[in-house]
């Protein structure tokens, strides 16, 4: 059973894992002012986004991102899955998001659809690594 890289649970492919990488709660002065640069609805900042942050999970091995994209693969093939949904803040949260574009972008799904696309160049390798594999021996 594939683990969660932090705790001694089974890993959650959540597609929080290439979005919460963006969250600035507490960190509004270093990671805030940083990707307040950016803006997620234009096309080549958002591929900057994506490639510095929701791809910079390094603490995750090949399998944990096999995981993740397929994952991601399933959410964007399901026409009603709820992609706004992802970027909704509930009041008692403790997460914000470093400018105003990220609580209503122009189209969440493209948006992971990027992230999607991107991974599958920059973690090319690693995901044809673990396509070599069978997942429910891990």
């Amino acid at each position: 059973m594939l683990k969660d890289p932090f705790l001694n649970d089974p890993f959650d492919p959540s597609l929080m894992w290439f979005i919460g990488v963006f969250d600035v709660y507490d960190r509004e002065h270093n990671l805030g002012q940083e990707l307040e640069k950016y803006d997620p609805n234009n096309k080549e900042d958002r591929k900057t986004l994506i490639q510095n942050y929701a791809l910079n999970l390094n603490y995750l091995s090949y399998r944990h991102k096999h995981t993740l994209t397929e994952a991601l693969k399933n959410a964007l093939d399901d026409e009603n899955y709820d992609f706004q949904g992802l970027f909704e803040i509930d009041e008692d949260e403790h997460i914000s998001w470093p400018r105003n574009e990220w609580y209503e972008l122009d189209s969440p799904r493209e948006f992971l659809k990027d992230v999607y696309l991107l991974a599958q160049t920059y973690w090319k390798e690693e995901l044809y690594s673990a396509s070599l594999e069978t997942p429910s021996q891990w």
